[in-house]
């Protein structure tokens, strides 16, 4: 498949780098290549880079710039939030997570559990909302931590992320949110809300790939989870991914302004999308439709089909979606997530997620609205997944 026939459509799994992104980063991989920890002139532009990419990124959330914690990206900001949590809370063995998170989150929760950490995961509905009443009545006195995601990365659903901190914080607990795919695509302020921890990730906003950030309220203690040589102001240690940040840094000026000039064009072609695949394909259903979304994002069930087959075919055509997070090829797991929305059914297993972006087009959504129903009817008219592999 030539690179110029491909219509991406995951852009929650990762999204392209932005040119200019790029551009900016490319001066702290070949001229300005000191140690920005380092005492003389020429370390001394790596460390002002670092700044001004903490500033730009503390502009998008609504934070200051002291509050910016650089990391590798959102698994480890999210295993460092939990880490600290219980280094600071002795008599603390309790978490409360949603069921829906993502496996940066639930998985350390699931290995604390066995280890004698107590984990409550939070049931949501079908739409995929949690029950506040029902959060508030899993915090007990030996909570550590509340943890649940701002935006789901397979559905979109957005959680009210502002309501559970102000939750959290009547009850005297630490909250934290995984907001990896809500930065950049909806309005943040963190310092008029009670979020105590917020995790990011650059290369889900057009930034690259191995760098992400923690945000740490200026009023919430925090125990690193990497020790070393006291970089970050003591809270990470490792010296600087300089380039990385400065990419993130860019990122999230560039995502600030698109944020700012409220165009909505990523919404429009969404909708446009679903629309036109609801209207043309029978016994299909959007995920979570009945909750608010990010505004990029489409889970589509579909009747009759199974997603592996259905990838494959889409593959074939050239469009880049997926079955839910990050799938790995030729697995037979079912996304957790779409299970928890719907226990009883089988829609886990005939999903599929596009994600838009900011540099797809209409042409795009154009030609994906035409191949993706041909696709559901072809398997449809198949006798059983394996004649897809004939068919093709």
């Amino acid at each position: 498949m030539a690179e110029q026939e491909i219509i991406y459509l995951d852009n929650n799994a990762t999204t392209p780098l932005d040119p200019a992104v790029i551009e900016e980063m490319l001066p702290f991989l070949t001229t300005y290549y000191g140690n920005p920890s380092s005492g003389y002139a020429f370390a001394a532009k790596a460390r002002k880079a670092v700044d001004l990419a903490c500033e730009r990124l503390a502009g998008l959330l609504g934070c200051g710039p002291s509050e910016i914690v650089f990391t590798s990206g959102g698994t480890e900001s999210n295993n460092a939030v939990i880490h600290s949590a219980l280094q600071f809370e002795p008599h603390g063995k309790h978490l409360v997570i949603s069921a829906v998170e993502h496996s940066a989150v639930l998985r350390p929760c699931q290995d604390l559990e066995k280890h004698g950490c107590a984990v409550t995961f939070l049931a949501v509905d079908r739409h995929g909302n949690v029950d506040l009443a029902e959060l508030e009545a899993a915090i007990r006195p030996e909570t550590a931590l509340v943890s649940m995601m701002w935006a789901n990365n397979e559905t979109g659903v957005l959680f009210p992320a502002q309501k559970i901190a102000e939750i959290c914080r009547q009850k005297g607990v630490l909250f934290h949110t995984d907001a990896v795919q809500a930065v950049g695509k909806i309005p943040i302020r963190l310092r008029d809300t009670a979020i105590n921890f917020l995790s990011l990730s650059a290369h889900k906003f057009h930034g690259p790939k191995g760098v992400g950030a923690l945000c740490v309220n200026r009023r919430t203690r925090f125990s690193p989870l990497i020790a070393g040589g006291g970089q970050e102001n003591g809270r990470r240690g490792g010296t600087e991914n300089v380039a990385g940040i400065v990419g993130l840094g860019k990122a999230a000026e560039l995502a600030l302004k698109y944020l700012a000039e409220g165009k909505g064009n990523v919404r429009s072609m969404r909708d446009r999308f679903e629309k036109a695949v609801l209207e043309s394909v029978s016994d299909a259903s959007v995920n979570g439709a009945g909750a608010p979304r990010i505004p990029n994002t489409s889970s589509f069930s579909f009747e009759g089909i199974e997603s592996p087959a259905a990838l494959l075919l889409l593959d074939r055509y050239g469009i880049c979606c997926s079955a839910g997070s990050a799938c790995k090829t030729g697995s037979q797991e079912a996304s957790h997530v779409l299970r928890a929305m719907n226990p009883d059914g089988d829609g886990a297993r005939r999903s599929l997620r596009f994600s838009f972006g900011r540099f797809n087009n209409e042409a795009e959504i154009d030609r994906a609205m035409e191949i993706v129903p041909k696709v559901i009817a072809k398997l449809r008219g198949a006798a059983a997944p394996a004649s897809v592999a004939t068919a093709l």
